[in-house]
């Protein structure tokens, strides 16, 4: 049988996973890096890391000779080479924090509706835009070098091809990007005087990009959203994928390009030829509950901590969960936003709190739900993944505020499973991405909502959308 390997090149490791052409998981591998915080706000890393552990990830795979290779990993991170591709400066990474007075730059010289129907975005300190700006803004020498600028995983993909490459997905996050077009966006890189000629091209997500020393295609690849996304099988309008991790995702294919004129969602390219996706982020879902454990439940176990939820009605008796403790992005782009709980009173206990928090983050989903909804999207189920995703009564709390059942995928591996996919397709084990999730995504039992709950839920939906006003004035 046909093996694929997908590498997700993530922010504290790379994931090698290889699969068989039925989408059995073969083998896996992991090797772990460091990440580097020079000032308060900044992030950075060494992309050698990320090549040294690629290297030691896919030899520990033990696989031979695959029939194709696929890459994800991280958005958004600024990796400047010079013109012998030698790395100018360590890169800088997705959740660097430098670039706000360059956020407000940019939309200032292109004009905000302007650069929204562009890029299908507003400036975000993420971005890869912001930290060009603040480069030429604070290290004019290195800017001088600048030769070529790539992302995380395309700096793998030179290192192991010797190609300059990036996929339409990747762009997309990078500010620069022309994406109901699919191309660099020349308007948006002669207000920010940023060189086209240091851009990679880029390519459909299954387009091979090079191939190894070994002959094996690597295909363009994908961020790391667009590659979950289709490693849970949303390849098309229809399905969602919710991911309760760390963060919480809710992402949905599009048949063309829509983008939220107030840029509440992300618009991008998805990794599907021909189609795109819009995106809401919360940046504290099963966050949240990490956070409620330390502050008031040091080791316990996290199940414990949902059994005593399960003791409450919806609703809590008026108790309601902000989760915005690491401030938000859909749908506010608020980085000073602050969590907060209301209507506590001497009924509530330790698992009243923890009711309230995984009630705070199925509302936050509900925020980006209904947005996408307002792009014309009809979500008939979700796909979810992450921790959060293992607690039955999370799903139904989650199923029933969004009002969609839910189903888990039979393989959680992330982005490196949808990378995987695309790898498949480059190598021609699969002709399509259609044809490679038919072929190899699954899924294993379904939560629906509660009729009963959706109904409590509608009103404490409307409290809770009240709060962020208020507590902001």
């Amino acid at each position: 049988m046909a093996t694929v390997v997908g590498l997700d090149v993530g922010t504290t490791a790379v994931k090698a996973l290889a699969l068989s052409e039925d989408g059995s998981i073969v083998a896996r591998a992991e090797r772990e890096y460091g990440l580097s915080t020079p000032r308060p706000g900044w992030s950075e890393q060494d992309p050698e890391d990320w090549w040294r552990a690629t290297e030691e990830a896919l030899a520990a795979l033990d696989v031979g000779r695959p029939d194709g290779i696929g890459l994800s990993g991280q958005m958004h991170g600024l990796v400047a080479l010079d013109s012998a591709d030698a790395v100018i400066r360590p890169a800088i990474l997705w959740n660097d924090q430098r670039t706000g007075a360059e956020c407000a730059e940019i939309e200032q010289r292109v004009g905000f509706e302007r650069l929204v129907r562009l890029t299908g975005n507003r400036a975000l300190t993420g971005f890869t835009a912001p930290k060009l700006v603040w480069m030429r803004h604070h290290e004019p020498e290195n800017w001088d070098r600048i030769a070529h600028v790539l992302l995380p995983k395309d700096y793998v993909r030179l290192r192991m091809t010797g190609e300059r490459a990036i996929d339409v997905a990747d762009a997309s996050g990078t500010l620069l990007f022309d994406v109901a077009r699919r191309t660099w966006s020349d308007e948006v890189l002669d207000a920010l005087e940023i060189p086209r000629e240091w851009l990679p091209r880029a390519l459909e997500s299954p387009e091979v990009s090079g191939e190894t020393p070994e002959g094996v295609p690597v295909a363009a690849g994908a961020g790391d959203q667009a590659a979950g996304a289709l490693g849970v099988g949303v390849d098309r309008p229809g399905p969602l994928s919710i991911a309760l991790g760390t963060s919480g995702v809710v992402f949905a294919a599009l048949a063309e390009f829509a983008a939220d004129d107030r840029a509440r969602v992300h618009a991008f390219c998805h990794a599907v030829p021909g189609a795109w996706h819009a995106m809401g982020v919360m940046l504290s879902a099963a966050g949240s509950l990490a956070w409620l454990r330390r502050a008031a439940a040091p080791g316990e176990d996290f199940s414990a901590l949902v059994r005593e939820a399960e003791a409450w009605e919806p609703g809590c008796e008026g108790l309601v969960f902000l989760p915005y403790l690491a401030g938000e992005r859909t749908p506010h782009a608020d980085p000073d936003a602050r969590g907060a709980f209301t209507g506590l009173s001497l009924r509530h206990d330790r698992g009243a709190l923890v009711r309230s928090v995984l009630e705070g983050v199925a509302f936050g989903l509900r925020d980006s739900f209904d947005l996408i909804r307002d792009l014309g999207m009809e979500p008939e189920r979700g796909r979810v993944s992450g921790g959060g995703a293992r607690s039955e009564l999370w799903l139904k709390i989650v199923a029933s505020v969004l009002g969609i059942p839910l189903e888990r995928p039979v393989a959680e591996e992330g982005a490196a499973y949808g990378a995987a996919l695309l790898g498949g397709v480059a190598g021609g084990v699969w002709a399509d991405t259609a044809e490679a999730v038919r072929a190899c995504v699954r899924t294993s039992g379904e939560v629906e909502p509660d009729p009963g709950w959706r109904e409590a839920y509608a009103g404490v939906l409307e409290r809770y959308r009240a709060l962020y006003p208020a507590l902001k004035a």
